[in-house]
């Protein structure tokens, strides 16, 4: 990873989130699955932001972090609703009517959506052949991944036009955290958005019904361990590596977790799922790897 890059923190833990954010993250395809398959996505999504996000919150304010002013909960609200809400909620409530893999190839398509926005923005600078060719690389190594085929004519082109704007949002969302104003404590405001997009999203969960139709002992335990699972690692350590590499680290490098995060999904299916892995599989992964390599080398010089 380019030296420009990592001047702001220690390598180490810059690598530490990566591994978080790609790994983490790419497990919690299978846990949303195991997840709503009892569990009401909006009620289950927002449950997961809204007890992750109190548990940061508490504690960072138990260890003396500064109260937050009002214009810090502002843009808690915004970054909530970009990401976790239109981000994060609408994935899981696509997954109920797309396949896991149509969804993941869409959820993809933040990356180029990151680097059109960095370009297009005041000051943005053209990507390089290098970023270019990466996206270009990484979005044909998840097509191959996902092996869309019939699939896309399934009549959910509604879904998947919703899934492409979620993809949409959460950049937009990623690029606005690195100038947003936080309080004293970068983590505090990413518990702020968390509380904020929890609370929406089971409220979202209420206004549709989905408590009507719940009751306490009918979700499977694996139901419950996903949500959990979802609860510490995939927000409380893996969303909260992802607000912190954004202040650190060019965004469109950051964005290559949208290409890698199918492949871990795709290999942790196939172990914990029974899930199909082949050639095919093998080849998408070791494309989109290098795409992340050409993106990684061509990045550093687009901010």
């Amino acid at each position: 990873m380019p030296d420009r890059l990592l001047a702001k923190a220690p390598r180490s833990r810059i690598l530490i989130a990566f591994a978080a954010v790609y790994l983490i993250w790419g497990s919690t395809y299978l846990a949303i699955r195991f997840a709503i398959e009892t569990l009401p996505p909006f009620l289950m999504v927002g449950t997961r932001f809204l007890a992750a996000g109190g548990i940061l919150y508490i504690w960072l304010r138990a260890r003396g972090a500064a109260a937050p002013k009002a214009v810090h909960w502002r843009s808690a609200a915004i970054l909530g609703i970009l990401m976790p809400v239109l981000g994060t909620g609408v994935v899981v409530w696509a997954e109920e009517k797309v396949p896991s893999g149509i969804a993941a190839l869409l959820v993809s398509i933040g990356a180029p959506w990151m680097v059109l926005l960095q370009w297009w923005r005041p000051g943005g600078k053209r990507p390089g052949a290098w970023v270019i060719g990466g996206v270009a690389l990484g979005l044909a190594g998840v097509w191959l991944l996902v092996d869309p085929g019939g699939d896309t004519k399934d009549g959910n082109l509604f879904v998947e036009g919703i899934l492409l704007l979620a993809a949409l949002s959460w950049s937009i969302g990623s690029l606005y955290s690195k100038r947003a104003l936080y309080p004293t404590s970068r983590v505090l405001g990413t518990a702020m958005e968390m509380l904020v997009a929890g609370a929406v999203l089971i409220l979202v969960g209420l206004v549709t019904g989905e408590a009507r139709h719940f009751a306490f002992g009918a979700p499977s335990v694996r139901a419950w361990l996903a949500l959990l699972y979802l609860i510490t690692f995939g927000s409380i350590i893996a969303y909260t590596a992802y607000v912190w590499l954004l202040s650190v680290v060019n965004a469109t490098v950051v964005s290559t977790y949208a290409f890698v995060n199918p492949v871990v999904a795709v290999f942790l299916g196939w172990a914990f799922a029974s899930e199909p892995l082949n050639g095919r599989t093998i080849a998408a992964a070791a494309i989109i790897v290098g795409a992340v390599a050409l993106i990684t080398i061509g990045g550093r010089d687009q901010e």
